[in-house]
């Protein structure tokens, strides 16, 4: 059987992780996307007990140059952004929502649940791709992270 092919982000995260370790960060995610005519690959770096800065953003930058020249992953032109996950950070890869247990969240649904599409509330659980929350109202909701546009920490929001 053959085996299957990495798609773009696979290489550029597996590319990526081990130098965002030696330089002291966490590889939050990676997103290849298009906007407008335009194509972008976004490194998203984290720190475990400070915030992200301009340095950090350059460090990973510069580390990424060469071997991204030497895999050549992405077929047509791009550019490369580095950037911290920042404020009300979205949260979507499995170690998002294991690191942020007990934190207050901030959930758009793709469709009205009950006729509201946005909730927030404390993220209580997270398995195989399902999420359960406590809203401000004490309501427990359960989830597939699949049913929303976004999961967000809700940093500004209070209850």
């Amino acid at each position: 059987m053959a085996e299957k092919k990495k798609n773009t982000v696979q290489v550029v995260w597996e590319l990526a992780e081990p130098l965002a370790k030696e330089l002291g960060l966490i590889l939050w995610d990676v997103r290849f996307l298009k906007e407008g005519a335009d194509w972008y690959l976004r490194i998203i770096i984290d720190k475990e007990a400070e915030p992200v800065d301009i340095d950090d953003c350059v460090a990973m930058s510069h580390a990424l140059d060469a071997p991204l020249d030497e895999a050549d992953p992405i077929d047509q032109s791009y550019s490369l952004q580095v950037q911290s996950p920042g404020i009300e950070r979205e949260l979507v890869r499995d170690f998002h929502f294991e690191r942020y247990l007990g934190e207050k969240i901030w959930v758009k649904f793709m469709k009205a649940q009950d006729g509201v599409r946005e909730f927030k509330g404390i993220l209580k659980s997270y398995a195989d791709g399902y999420v359960v929350m406590e809203t401000e109202d004490g309501t427990v909701l359960e989830f597939n992270k699949k049913e929303t546009s976004f999961i967000k920490l809700d940093d500004f929001g209070g209850f």
